[in-house]
């Protein structure tokens, strides 16, 4: 009888363990639930070879942010001289040796290109609330040797560089609807609109040769391609386009580059 009692509770206990065993595999496997994951806002390896058709809306500067190139290598590779004007329908190739620029014809100036602002990349109008503000247009802005660069806007840093698992590609400030989204410093809007997955409305001002910075998830555009803006000048209303709550994504590149706004930004 002992010895039955004795299998008796072997059993049980060989079922008590076996059950912990499968609740601690379960447990392993679990994950808690994440947001999704946006690719475009996490840093890609640079991509140098095949090629890219230019979709409506595009510009060379955002295909160069697309494939983390600098803008003035992708230009050469293609033999494409300042002010860097591409066509829809026009293969660019993404790497190899630089070409000579070819001559503007007569007729090439007479072809005209859809403005991100005016035709997404789908081809259809897009940023209806994009709003006018005066600005100084000149297509030629030669940029700063040096740049001084400044808050695009005040609020808690939510997100810094490379952080959240996946290397983060700038820095993500908090803010409420509307709030003024300011130029980091000087320099030419190079785009506006909306055609970047996961950056919702988005603009990108050129401040020299080596330096680029963007402003992405904006409720409003106050800009446009092309446009010569002031460092502190407002140039979109804060939002949450593309992404799930008010905040402003920000980030610089140094030669097609990211890096890191807190070290260009100062103390606050």
């Amino acid at each position: 009888m002992r010895v039955g009692k004795g299998r008796i509770h072997l059993s049980v206990c060989s079922k008590t363990m076996s059950l912990a065993i499968v609740l601690a595999i379960l447990a392993g496997c679990a994950t808690p639930p994440s947001s999704i994951p946006v690719a475009n806002r996490t840093r890609p390896a640079t991509v140098t070879w095949g090629s890219h058709v230019v979709q409506p809306g595009e510009t060379l500067y955002t295909i160069a942010w697309k494939y983390g190139q600098d803008f003035k290598r992708l230009a050469s590779v293609n033999g494409i001289r300042s002010p860097y004007t591409i066509y829809p329908g026009q293969r660019l190739r993404l790497g190899g040796t630089p070409v000579v620029a070819k001559t503007v014809t007569s007729q090439s100036k007479n072809k005209t290109v859809p403005r991100a602002s005016q035709v997404s990349s789908t081809g259809v109008k897009s940023a209806p609330n994009k709003k006018r503000s005066p600005s100084n247009k000149t297509g030629q802005y030669q940029g700063n040797t040096k740049v001084s660069w400044q808050w695009p806007v005040s609020g808690k840093l939510l997100t810094r560089f490379g952080t959240k698992g996946q290397p983060y590609k700038g820095i993500a400030i908090g803010g409420r609807i509307g709030q003024p989204v300011m130029a980091t410093a000087s320099g030419e809007v190079v785009y506006s609109g909306d055609g970047l997955t996961g950056y919702g409305n988005l603009v990108i001002i050129r401040h020299s040769s080596r330096y680029l910075s963007a402003y992405a998830h904006n409720k409003t555009l106050l800009v446009s391609e092309g446009d010569v803006v002031k460092a502190g000048q407002q140039i979109a209303e804060l939002g949450s386009t593309g992404t799930n709550e008010p905040k402003l994504h920000f980030e610089i590149r140094q030669n097609g580059k990211p890096v890191d706004p807190l070290l260009f930004l100062p103390n606050r």
